[in-house]
């Protein structure tokens, strides 16, 4: 497995509905996560500065793709567009972080 880490920008003052709509997450939506092999997918907040850290285990042959191919995924995109900085195609606006150190 292998660890892909990058940040979202959250807007101000959305981080309980951001929360709220993750504790619901659609079944669907995991379904199609987990179905690609991914696990342990965590998502930090940083209120000063409403900046989203993600983690997520996928398969070291596991491409992420194009998730917009998936209709529930643009759904979901849709959905969460008015809360958080997002592409023209509603995707939200994902920076790669670079993984610098790991201690298991």
């Amino acid at each position: 497995m292998k660890r892909v880490g990058f940040k979202m920008k959250l807007h101000p003052g959305q981080q309980a509905e951001y929360k709220k709509r993750h504790d619901e997450i659609w079944p669907e939506l995991a379904a199609i996560i987990s179905a690609g092999g991914a696990s342990d997918y965590t998502i930090f907040h940083d209120p000063e500065t409403d900046i989203l850290f993600a983690i997520i285990h996928v398969p070291d042959d596991a491409g992420l793709g194009d998730p917009g191919e998936e209709p529930i995924v643009r759904k979901w995109w849709d959905y969460m567009s008015d809360i958080m900085d997002t592409n023209p195609d509603k995707s939200p606006v994902m920076k790669p972080l670079v993984e610098v150190f790991h201690m298991d």
